[in-house]
């Protein structure tokens, strides 16, 4: 029992005075599971499951942490991060999404993000983000990008340089608009 609390002190002198934290998922057991697991850290969770709920909750109490999915039903995740930077600007927040790229995550960096990592990231990976130091290096991967990936990468860049335009964005890519939003609906090659 005794190791149980070190673990828990440990955690909480990780987290620091203010432990709350917003989990917004569209995913409901992936979010409940997510949601235990960070309490066990110590980590005071509130959750939502859409962006009207994660910009509602960040308006009345904005959480110190936030870990957001990226794609939920009702929009895009960055519009909460948007709305938790509006209300505070020290929250440590998590972008995490299945569908992984480049240009999204600069985006959620630019918005205030401070770090990005794809799905399936288990509860250690996402407390390591969150309470991660400043100047703590990650470990970089060891494989490189596809040729495939890299041009996926590239219309995904282009595409929120279009702010999510599918029109405008086939447009400059010089690509039929029903291809680019085949591309768009697809996950990321390997």
């Amino acid at each position: 029992m005794a190791e149980n609390t070190d673990t828990h002190s440990i955690a909480a002198d990780d987290i620091g005075p203010d432990p709350s934290l917003l989990l917004v998922d569209d995913d409901a057991p992936f979010l409940r599971r997510l949601a235990r697991a960070m309490e066990t850290r110590g980590f005071a969770v509130d959750t939502a499951e859409s962006v009207a709920e994660g910009i509602a909750k960040a308006k009345t109490n904005p959480p110190k942490y936030a870990v957001v999915d990226l794609r939920l039903g009702d929009g895009s995740g960055l519009d909460v991060i948007a709305a938790i930077r509006q209300r505070r600007d020290d929250t440590r927040i998590i972008m995490l999404t299945g569908y992984g790229n480049i240009a999204t995550a600069v985006n959620a960096v630019k918005l205030g993000a401070v770090d990005y990592l794809a799905k399936p990231a288990d509860a250690d990976d996402i407390f390591a983000a969150l309470t991660q130091r400043p100047g703590e290096r990650v470990e970089l991967p060891e494989n490189p990008m596809s040729a495939d990936r890299v041009r996926w990468e590239h219309i995904q860049r282009v595409y929120e340089m279009c702010d999510r335009n599918v029109s405008e964005t086939a447009r400059r890519l010089n690509m039929h608009r029903r291809t680019l939003q085949r591309i768009l609906a697809k996950r990321a090659p390997k």
